[in-house]
């Protein structure tokens, strides 16, 4: 540790260059040594620097200095620089970096069958105009299939509230709403783009940063044009070699998801990168199936560089767009959108990562190691190599080319030459389906379909049997025709085959590539097209999970070094630890510099209660509020107050006082979206919530609901030590998830406990005090007990406005008051 001390020491000399000529030298040297004030993190400006004489005097020291001391925006990720441009009052100098909270101007917001019922939020709050109806695309595309009158009723609704507020609208049947965002061009490279759906991740396929907002937030933005968030943490996702002949972006993403399947990028923004060579052999329809399913990977995005294959692709648009838009009126909106005028001005204004940008973590991935993947059965974490299936003859009972994962003009193109090549060997005729499989076809979008029309694939696929169904979700997500039926194996080109996901939950769901669904159609059984070949020299699929190795120069070497000490130094606070011993003296002006947060009026400034105890990991939403109450809209406060956490501990409620601040352990709040899980807390009258980790969602939730929440793993870790009896592996017992519950089926059920030596729920006599101002919580453990303090992230004003309104919707209603 002392030479990596040491190495940062040289490095606080780097940041002052022409400076040191074009001032007093002897104005900068305060001491023979450096100044130890200066070593904070190389991701900061830098404004002064002390050095030895010597090195001041020395022209090649100099020149050193001079190369690394200029002060310079903080480098950042391509996440970070795309959410620069669209947060709003932001602070004069402020670079954002992973972990900061931002109000967000979305470029765009798509909003699909659940428009109504944001709608509705929206009119509630007060609201009667869209802020920005050029920000706000509808679409309706889940449960196109049903013809009843009250889905009918409810699309008409939608269609009529865009209408009349002049937002861009798109029929059942059109496409579903990914899709129209990427090749409508509201997905642009380099813009924001949010959709209240999980799978908005895949606008990353083409540079566009998506990820998805709950309903509140929608509504929020319909009202206002912004919502808030908290930028993620940023993996590097870095692929080498080319992808093989016969291998897909499907069999990418299927690999990733079950090689790194320990909750690798959880809760993570994701940056594909890679060599221009490697990129090229990735095409934007791989890319956009990747990026789509990084969500089963568990990211909240995942994007791909804007580069050459990405232009070339948007040049083809923009020039197809430019052709038909004459005898086609619809194109000419869209051509608006997609023209050569605004990719000039994309390609001459580039952005992407620094150089020199921090990622959380680096994960490897060799593409010519890769062959067909087939994810399940029933998970997305179970990837075997498709020959291994293949030898175990396993038969289907139903086909899927469906979704807005792989159903587009080059996945039905790949499905359709599985049956073109098999008529070669049949008198040139398309051999049929057998009678006991059902193949499902779906389009992307209805331009996806036309061009699969026009190129004869459509119906080669009809020719051999497959039953078409209009563009839309469907069976994807359980909806429609050809559901599995119990005890049925069935295998889909989409995106989920979570238990029950697709029909019954007692049949089994596979994953993989339109032409292995395609193939396996065709022969009854799981099985691939023969176009793979494995090299001779192939040893098994390569991959890595440390920072990639790079050749470097002295100066970025040593840059490397230090932002690695920060990095052990911040993750090291954050976990509790003794990080003194990692830093230099502190000053005496050290207390003098502390920042501090600013705290709003009607904000607290500090918050404070004793601490009772849930010592469990992944309590999920159902276990803090059941499932059965969720959609009973006439549940009282009292009554939440009464179930709350029943789930997880029936006695909680009695043992848990208003006041109190709830603690937990890790991943708290993970499982399914409902609002339901904050709101009960605070009708308890626990008006904080600390935990070791938070599930995304939940995190939403609380702060659009008023819940407070903040992470310290250190506490957990304390707690654990003192209560309880036996260690986290011993004597432990799950807990089951009610029968009754089916809003969680795919969610991780609430850990282990051990029944006997540790309590589910315990009130520990000790107390927690959160200094809001300070960022800093400080625990009694008991009367007689230690006292210590830990640092913990920053509460921004803008958050706090939210919660001392009340909430989102509330601080909606301010906004809009505002205006009137």
């Amino acid at each position: 540790m002392s030479m990596l001390r040491g190495a940062k020491r040289v490095l606080a000399l780097r940041p002052a260059a022409a400076s040191l000529r074009l001032h007093n030298a002897t104005h900068l040297v305060r001491s023979p040594l450096y100044n130890s004030r200066l070593l904070c993190t190389n991701r900061r400006l830098w404004q002064e620097v002390s050095a030895f004489h010597s090195q001041l005097e020395d022209p090649l020291s100099s020149s050193f200095l001079a190369a690394t001391l200029r002060p310079s925006p903080v480098p950042q990720t391509l996440t970070e620089k795309i959410v620069q441009r669209f947060s709003l009052d932001l602070p004069q100098g402020k670079y954002v970096t992973s972990g900061d909270y931002v109000t967000l101007a979305p470029h765009r917001c798509m909003t699909h069958d659940n428009s109504w019922p944001v709608a509705t939020k929206f009119m509630s709050i007060g609201a009667t105009k869209i802020h920005d109806p050029n920000q706000i695309v509808m679409t309706l595309d889940h449960d196109v299939q049903n013809k009843s009158e009250k889905n009918m009723q409810k699309y008409r609704q939608i269609e009529e509230f865009a209408r009349s507020q002049g937002v861009d609208f798109y029929p059942a049947g059109r496409g579903i709403g990914h899709q129209i965002m990427v090749e409508e061009g509201y997905a642009w490279p380099g813009t924001l783009a949010v959709a209240s759906d999980s799978h908005t991740n895949m606008y990353g396929g083409v540079g566009c940063l998506g990820t998805p907002v709950v309903r509140t937030d929608a509504a929020s933005i319909w009202a206002t044009g912004k919502t808030w968030w908290q930028i993620p943490p940023v993996a590097n996702v870095n692929f080498t070699g080319t992808l093989p002949k016969g291998v897909t972006g499907k069999d990418v993403i299927v690999a990733l998801c079950g090689l790194f399947k320990n909750d690798d990028v959880l809760n993570h923004a994701i940056e594909f990168t890679g060599s221009e060579e490697t990129m090229r052999s990735l095409p934007v329809d791989d890319r956009l199936t990747i990026a789509n399913m990084t969500t089963e990977w568990g990211a909240l995005t995942g994007l791909f560089p804007i580069d050459s294959v990405l232009q070339g692709w948007l040049r083809a648009k923009a020039t197809e767009y430019a052709i038909y838009q004459e005898s086609d009126p619809a194109l000419a909106k869209t051509a608006s959108r997609f023209n050569h005028q605004r990719l000039d001005e994309l390609i001459e204004n580039p952005i992407s990562a620094d150089k020199d940008a921090k990622y959380a973590k680096y994960l490897t991935l060799n593409l010519s190691s890769l062959s067909p993947y087939v994810s399940g059965p029933n998970s997305v974490k179970v990837a075997t190599p498709l020959h291994e299936l293949e030898a175990q003859s396993i038969p289907i009972n139903k086909a899927y080319l469906v979704s807005c994962t792989n159903s587009r003009r080059s996945d039905i193109a790949a499905a359709a030459k599985v049956f073109k090549d098999a008529a070669v060997e049949n008198n040139g005729t398309i051999p049929k389906i057998p009678s006991h499989v059902n193949f499902y076809i779906a389009a992307a979008s209805l331009p996806e379909q036309h061009a699969a029309e026009e190129q004869g694939d459509w119906q080669a696929l009809l020719e051999a049997g497959a039953q078409p169904l209009p563009s839309g979700c469907g069976p994807c997500i359980g909806l429609g025709t050809g559901l599995l039926e119990p005890g049925e194996v069935g295998i889909s080109a989409s995106n989920r085959n979570f238990k029950g996901r697709m029909g019954s939950t007692d049949a089994k769901a596979y994953l993989a590539s339109p032409e292995v669904v395609a193939a396996s159609a065709l022969s009854g059984k799981i099985s691939g097209p023969g176009w793979y070949e494995k090299p001779a020299s192939w040893e098994g699929v390569e991959l890595s999970d440390v920072e990639p190795v790079e050749e470097r120069s002295i100066d970025d070497a040593l840059a490397n070094i230090i932002g690695r000490l920060d990095d052990l130094i911040e993750a090291g606070q954050k976990a509790g630890l003794d990080t003194e011993s990692l830093r230099p003296a502190a000053s005496s002006s050290a207390s003098e510099t502390e920042r501090l947060t600013e705290v709003l009026p009607g904000f607290p400034e500090k918050v404070s209660g004793e601490i009772v105890f849930c010592d469990a990991d992944n309590i999920n939403t159902d276990g803090i509020y059941p499932g059965k109450y969720t959609y009973q809209d006439d549940v009282t406060k009292e009554k939440m107050a009464e179930v709350v956490m029943s789930n997880y501990d029936t006695s909680f409620a009695s043992i848990a006082r208003q006041g109190d601040i709830l603690v937990s352990g890790f991943n708290f709040g993970c499982g399914s979206s409902r609002e339901q899980a904050a709101t009960a807390i605070l009708a308890k009258g626990i008006p904080l919530v600390i935990a070791g980790s938070f599930g995304n969602i939940f995190s939403r939730n609380s702060i659009n609901n008023a819940l407070m929440g903040v992470e310290v793993p250190k506490l957990v870790s304390r707690l654990r030590e003192v209560f309880s009896a036996l260690s986290s592996n011993e004597g432990q017992q799950s807990v089951k998830e009610p029968e009754e519950n089916k809003e969680s089926l795919d969610s991780p059920p609430p850990a282990a406990t051990q029944p006997k030596e540790k309590l589910l729920t315990r009130r520990t006599g000790w107390t927690l005090e959160w200094d809001v101002r300070r960022s800093l919580v400080t625990i009694q453990e008991g009367e007689s007990g230690d006292k210590w303090s830990q640092k913990v992230g920053e509460l921004p004003p803008n958050v706090q406005e939210i919660i001392a309104r009340g909430g989102l919707e509330n601080w909606v209603k301010g906004e809009i008051s505002k205006r009137v």
